[in-house]
């Protein structure tokens, strides 16, 4: 075969675009340096600049499966550089050429240019957030009070999930509370009317609980060891301790949650803080119930759940003699 007859290579180079632009691999650089034609159909992708700074020459060119094997001719290199997440009307070309039997084909390469990190599909949640919070007639009109009950719905959906033992409800149920959080930090970016509400933004919050759980975990990434969960706990509870600066156990527990877990709650900061604090006497269900509820958190049983499947035991039975 003479240098004129090789078929060349096409090489198809994919970049994510949660990746800043120009953050390119080693092996992509090499590719487009040693190109013969590099080649892009999009004249707004948000590689070009950065290409083109660094000396590499791209032709704005959008060549269907015949052009581009054609363009190879000669043993040449072509780099593609597709729009977006690919560029399906070629590689469908491509392939029905391939699979014609009546093209030499030259060599077909799919190559990353970047590759997205873990937690990349964050950036979309965040930039969709963004949008529908400027375009969307509802959700621009939300408020962080306005939208706190879907929180608590959602929360208990999660709950709910995770109890079933659904795996694919679980991971739809997390990404409703995942919106939530998002939801609240875009509008928090906006600040408020009141004096002294400065805006935060989804970065602040993520920021925030990555300091606190690299300072509340010193047994990870500090010099102290926890060789046990009862060890970790006791370091957490004494890092809360020295943050917060509480004057009382029963500070920082929510009395809106529901009854029997604010009562196992309450529980669980009186054992630990080594109190000896007896419960209060009086007549009616709800002394017995808080009783209940202390005795099952010292047993390490969390009343909430035990009542929940209890109830799920219970609506079981309705159902059944409502079939017979």
């Amino acid at each position: 075969m003479t240098a004129a007859q090789e078929p060349g290579r096409i090489v198809l180079l994919t970049a994510s675009h949660r990746v800043a632009p120009g953050l390119l691999s080693w092996p992509a650089w090499q590719t487009l340096r040693a190109a013969d034609l590099v080649l892009c159909p999009d004249a707004g992708h948000p590689q070009l600049p950065y290409l083109r700074e660094a000396g590499v020459a791209v032709e704005l060119s959008a060549p269907d499966a015949q052009e581009l094997v054609e363009a190879c001719a000669g043993g040449r290199t072509v780099v593609v550089l597709p729009a977006g997440e690919g560029d399906r009307r070629l590689t469908d070309g491509l392939a029905r050429l391939a699979g014609s039997g009546r093209v030499q084909m030259p060599d077909l390469e799919l190559l990353p240019g970047s590759y997205d990190l873990p937690g990349a599909r964050l950036l979309d949640l965040v930039q969709v957030m963004d949008r529908i919070r400027r375009e969307c007639p509802w959700s621009s009109q939300q408020t962080h009070k306005g939208l706190a009950k879907y929180a608590l719905e959602e929360a208990y959906e999660l709950v709910e999930a995770v109890e079933e033992g659904d795996r694919d409800e679980l991971r739809e149920e997390l990404g409703d509370v995942l919106l939530q959080v998002v939801f609240h930090a875009r509008i928090a970016e906006e600040g408020g009317a009141g004096e002294g509400e400065e805006p935060f933004s989804i970065d602040d919050v993520a920021g925030g609980i990555v300091e606190k759980l690299i300072h509340r975990h010193p047994h990870v990434f500090g010099s102290e060891t926890a060789r046990t969960p009862e060890e970790v706990k006791a370091h957490w509870l004494a890092m809360k301790a020295v943050e917060k600066r509480r004057a009382s156990v029963t500070d920082g527990v929510p009395l809106g949650q529901p009854a029997l877990a604010l009562a196992a709650k309450l529980s669980s900061r009186v054992r630990s803080a080594g109190l000896e604090v007896p419960l209060p006497s009086g007549e009616g269900v709800g002394y017995r119930l808080l009783a209940l509820a202390a005795e099952a958190e010292a047993a390490g049983v969390d009343p909430e759940s035990a009542l929940r499947a209890a109830a799920r035991a219970y609506r079981a039975s309705i159902r059944s003699a409502e079939s017979a």
